[in-house]
């Protein structure tokens, strides 16, 4: 059973910006700290850095929008061993941000209702389980309003600032150095980072995912980088050095500017961002041992989807164990390993579209491409390597604890089934040019783009699927491809091979079909009834039509009966809307093989007939 398409670009742009939304209200206080006022650098810093990230995400969800996100992305451009090792420490860097976001709401929780600590953040752990297990769409229809309000609150609070704002508190500006910013910058990021793998990690379930998932990821760090920036200016501004380590940094200025009970309404804030990010968490967390299962590198069973709620229930119920595990760890511990390995899985995101493009995939086909490839990618990973290595010793143990353990996973269970294509072996390929890939990870990659573009297919799709390919190293005349084409479309037709050269040659002298300097489409009407079919050439040297086209690289030729007109008329406009495309030619001199080249003309861009 598949996961349910319910969500759109907008329902996409509040879970991305409920992941990061928890962040502005615990974090700032620990980051100026660190920092001073220049947390307000970290932070822009941290956001730029993201977006490196962001665009090669989106890059990747667009050509491949499948549940576990980055996980998916991963593995299929750099091998099951690297991940399994990645989805694993991603999924748990989730459930660890879910985890300190938990136990800082059950805090705020416990300062008004003297509760068991622990009792209530395993009952709010629950509570979401239960919440995401019922469906995804009705757990993301609230956060929308929750939002709303939420953004509302926040540009109300900092209209309100200003008669507060005192210009002297930003002084000095970095009284710990500029490294502590650096540092921070690192810390921080899991503001950023964390909405936006929910937001590819929930891709299967979108609407035209090519589409939506890009555009509210870019909208949603867009929004969420100037409200962080405008907000944390004005807690600084306002409070100067009293916002150092405060847990509740927005509270306690809205203390300053409106009174007790503005530190009422944004304590109760702080709480429905926690609500909203850990509702879109376990969500997107969830999504990872869901992909990780249904490529057998964890039990089978946690990729079952309930048949009533459509939701991985298992998967989301695994999720919530490690969050109640999660939650036995210090708060600023949780967020350091969290955000040290989410630069991990940003790192990686780069790496991957460097390999997808380099590996030079066919079937590679995203709806939206990173811009200034490959700088975006090569400054993004070393930007990222430096915030690793800057946020410090103990986050960087536990990455490398949490990897360990994924590739002890990876070893003694998911080896044995590790069988599936990769990018990187394309790569490889190409540079040792030595054949050691079969066509396994193009055809997986069609069938994503089937069902991303929501292509039915019609008559022409199924009689491409099954036409004849002629692929001809050395040059021939135009008459050895006539008898090429005769001898293999015969059979088919019931028709004599040579009655079909001569007519093939008689109506290349009545009326050339040749279109341009590399295309030619030769067609012909035949005596009888229900017969049509295609064949496709590919010569690499080049057919001599004329001596005014002595190299047609490329030729479909179309054979029917009289009765067949209104599809050979079809199946010309077809071929006509396919060869068009801007990269064509190229796509086609550089397919592998037959099935390739089939599929350069199964995945062009045309209109069907129902």
């Amino acid at each position: 059973m598949s996961l349910k398409k319910s969500l759109q670009v907008f329902d996409v742009f509040c879970i991305s910006i409920g992941g990061m939304l928890s962040g502005l209200f615990i974090l700032p206080g620990l980051a100026y700290a660190g920092a001073g006022p220049g947390v307000l650098f970290s932070y822009l810093l941290a956001s730029l850095i993201s977006l490196s990230g962001l665009l090669s995400q989106a890059e990747l969800v667009s050509a491949m929008p499948r549940a576990g996100g980055t996980y998916f992305y991963v593995t299929r451009s750099l091998g099951s061993a690297v991940g399994t090792v990645y989805g694993l420490i991603t999924w748990l860097s989730m459930a660890l941000k879910i985890a300190f976001e938990l136990a800082f709401m059950a805090e705020l929780i416990v300062m008004i209702m003297p509760v068991n600590l622990y009792v209530l953040e395993v009952a709010l752990v629950a509570v979401f389980v239960v919440v995401n297990l019922v469906g995804i769409k009705e757990a993301g229809r609230v956060q929308v309003y929750l939002i709303a309000a939420l953004l509302s609150a926040l540009i109300m609070l900092c209209l309100r600032a200003y008669p507060n704002i005192e210009i002297a508190h930003l002084k000095p500006f970095a009284p710990q150095g500029e490294l502590a910013i650096l540092a921070m910058a690192g810390f921080v990021f899991i503001s950023f980072g964390g909405g936006l793998l929910k937001a590819t990690s929930i891709a299967e379930e979108v609407k035209q995912p090519g589409r939506s998932v890009p555009l509210g990821m870019i909208f949603s760090l867009l929004v969420m980088s100037l409200l962080y920036l405008v907000v944390i200016f004005m807690a600084v501004s306002v409070q100067g050095g009293r916002l150092a380590n405060s847990l509740m940094p927005i509270s306690d200025t809205a203390a300053v500017i409106m009174g007790g009970w503005g530190k009422g309404i944004f304590t109760t804030a702080a709480i429905l961002a926690i609500v909203i990010s850990v509702n879109s968490g376990i969500m997107a967390a969830s999504r990872y041992p869901l992909a990780l299962a249904r490529d057998e590198m964890l039990p089978r069973a946690l990729a079952e989807i309930n048949q009533r709620f459509h939701t991985p229930h298992f998967a989301v119920i695994l999720t919530g164990a490690v969050i109640v595990t999660a939650m036995l760890v210090n708060i600023e511990a949780l967020v350091k390993a969290a955000s040290s390995v989410l630069i991990m899985s940003y790192i990686f995101t780069c790496l991957a579209v460097i390999v997808l493009r380099e590996g030079k995939v066919q079937n590679y086909k995203p709806q939206f491409r990173a811009p200034l490839y490959p700088w975006i990618q090569m400054v993004g990973v070393l930007a990222l390597i430096v915030l690793l290595y800057e946020i410090g010793r103990e986050a960087l143990l536990v990455s490398c604890i949490l990897t360990g353990m994924g590739f002890l996973v990876y070893w003694f269970y998911g080896r044995r089934q590790a069988k599936r294509e990769y990018a990187l072996l394309h790569l490889i390929e190409r540079i040792t040019a030595k054949e050691i890939t079969t066509y396994s990870l193009e055809k997986e990659l069609k069938e994503i783009i089937h069902e991303r573009d929501e292509i039915l297919k019609d008559r022409f799709d199924h009689l491409i699927e099954q036409c004849p390919v002629l692929d001809i190293k050395a040059p021939i005349t135009m008459e050895e491809c006539f008898h090429l084409t005769a001898d293999q479309l015969a059979g088919s037709l019931g028709a004599d091979s040579e009655e079909l050269f001569q007519l093939l040659r008689e109506r290349e002298k009545e009326s050339p079909t040749v279109l341009n300097s590399f295309l030619a489409i030769p067609h012909i009407i035949i005596p009888g009834q229900r017969h049509f079919n295609i064949l496709m050439a590919r010569c690499q040297s080049g057919i001599e039509f004329s001596r005014q086209y002595p190299k047609i690289t490329t030729v479909f030729v179309l054979i029917g009966t009289k009765d067949e007109r209104p599809f050979h008329l079809n199946a010309l406009a077809a071929i006509a809307q396919i060869v068009q495309e801007e990269d064509f030619e190229k796509r086609w001199m550089t397919a592998k093989s037959a099935q390739a080249l089939r599929d350069v003309v199964l995945l062009g861009k045309r209109r069907r007939n129902g």
